[in-house]
This record gives C-alpha cells, structure tokens and sequence, in this order.
C-alpha cells in the first residue's frame, strides 16, 4: 500500500513537472512568436512611410536622346514638366552615359540648396547622394535604367501622388517566417536582370536559399547587395491574383552558421505595382515559384 501510494505520488510529480515544462516552453514560443510579429508590423510602418516619400510622388520617367533635351513647362520642350514651372528651365545634354544641365539664364533652378547658374555634371541616383535639380516643389534628376541614363520626376503635388490608394497587407502569420539554408555556388557570380522597361540591370548573386513552403521544398536565388544581404526578386502562387503580377521584392540576412530567415510577411511590392515612372527587375525564371505564399503586401487596388 505504502509502495502504491509513493508510486501514485511520483507518477503525479512526474505530470506537474512535464506540465511546468509544457508551459514554459509555450510561453516562450508565445514571446518569440510576438516578437516577431512586432518586428514584421514595425518594419511594415517604415516601409510605408519611406515609400511614400521615395515612391508615391514620382511623376515622370523621360528618356533622354544624344546631345540636348530641353526642359520646361512648354509643349515644345524635350522634357515637359507641370505647369507650375516656367516654360523653359534648361537643357540636358547627354555624351555617351554623362549627363550634363545648362541652366536657362534668369531661372532659378539649384542643387543642393545652391543656384544652378552654369554647366553642371550631374551624378545619376546610383551614387548615395545623387544631384537633384529642384525648381520649387519639383525635383529632377538622373536615374539609371539599366546603363541607360534617363530623367526622374518628383512632384508631391502631382496626379499620381495625390490618386494614390494606400498599402494592402495580409495578416501576419508565423508560418510565413521560415528559416532557410544558403547553398552557395562554386564562385559568385553576375547577372543580367531585365526590367519592365526592356533594360537590363547587372545583380551580383552567389547561390541559392532553399527552405520549406507549402509541404514543399523551394529554392530561390538571391541577388547580394552587400557582404551578408540578401534581396530576393520572386513571383509566387498568388501573383497576378491576389498578389502584384510582376514581382515582389524581399530582404534577408545570411546568419554566420549559413541560415537565413525569410519572413515573408515582409514581402512587399515594387514600385511600378502603383507608379508607371519607376523602372523594376523580373524575377529569373528559378524564381518563378509556382507554391502560393499569401503573405505580405497584396496588389495595389487603385479603386
């Protein structure tokens, strides 16, 4: 009787600490679980807000041609801004990938703060700090489009600024943060990536990811942006259904031991999803996924 009842004793020990354990392992998965889902909801606000800075107020994409290309508000120019700005600003001129500005004599157009009043070598937005033309609300400069130089427009005052509809997400879910392995080549290596534009961007990739979606195993290839970044360019299940047809865009770390996690709801849309002056890669072909991930930004809906 005594052996029976020091048996029954230990056997409800033995569920008390199993139920401890249980518990605590929980809530530690449930902490993990919320730090994470504030990491995704974070990064989503600041990507919003620096969207809608950089993004939402482009207003023009203007190829430029050999030699000259005037600016201003009048039809006759090359390059035919707002109304707001006078009739004629300058001049573009292109020699080979350079391109230069010649200001209209009387026009108040500046850098940086500073009058413009001669010829000025203008560096194209692949540089940190690209030179921005602004004459008053309306800023200009040069943007590469693969190796082809053309002229960006900002104007927050502009149609497609004020037209623009906000972000739509799904909801986050944990399932759509998976750690994947990095499978890297014999030798990094560099890639032609076309954009919508017909232009082709140089990438520089060194392997692929491979992690579980769906039930299944996938692989995408990254392009690096820097030693450890990596910035995947993909189509999934959902695209040109509930997702942006074209692409979507993700960014992730290399971990020191050859992880990397993916959250996906993190995924967001380029910006020619909403913006027809933006210029954005498509995903190679391996990054065709045919797996649906429902997770991160939706497509735009311009209704």
């Amino acid at each position: 009787m005594l052996i029976a009842t020091s048996s029954l004793r230990i056997f409800y020990q033995t569920i008390a600490l199993s139920a401890a354990v249980t518990a605590l392992a929980t809530t530690a998965l449930g902490a993990m679980d919320a730090a994470s889902r504030k990491e995704a909801e974070e990064w989503r606000k600041q990507h919003e807000t620096s969207y809608r800075k950089e993004y939402v107020p482009l207003a023009g994409l203007f190829a430029l041609k050999p030699g000259p290309n005037t600016a201003g508000s009048a039809a006759t120019n090359a390059i035919v801004l707002p109304k707001a700005a006078p009739a004629i600003i300058g001049r573009f001129i292109m020699t080979g990938k350079s391109v230069r500005f010649e200001p209209q004599p009387g026009v108040a157009v500046t850098i940086k703060g500073q009058r413009v009043t001669t010829g000025t070598a203008l560096t194209s937005d692949i540089a940190d700090a690209p030179d921005e033309l602004a004459i008053g609300d309306i800023a200009l400069w040069v943007h590469l489009s693969g190796d082809r130089p053309t002229i960006r427009m900002r104007d927050p005052n502009g149609e497609t600024a004020r037209s623009f509809r906000g972000f739509q997400w799904f909801p986050i879910e944990d399932q759509y943060r998976v750690t994947g392995r990095f499978i890297k080549d014999p030798a990094p290596r560099e890639v032609k990536a076309p954009n919508q534009l017909g232009d082709e961007d140089t990438m520089k990739t060194e392997g692929v990811v491979e992690f579980k979606m769906g039930g299944q195993t996938v692989r995408l290839r990254p392009m690096t942006t820097r030693p450890k970044r990596f910035w995947f360019i993909f189509r999934d299940g959902t695209s040109g259904k509930e997702t942006y047809e074209t692409a979507r865009f993700l960014y992730a770390d290399l971990r020191d031991d050859g992880t990397t996690v993916l959250d996906f709801n993190e995924a967001y849309n380029p910006p020619c999803a909403f913006n027809p002056y933006t210029t954005c890669p498509i995903p190679l072909p391996e990054n065709r996924l045919k797996v649906r991930i429902p997770a991160g930004e939706k497509a735009y809906s311009s209704k």
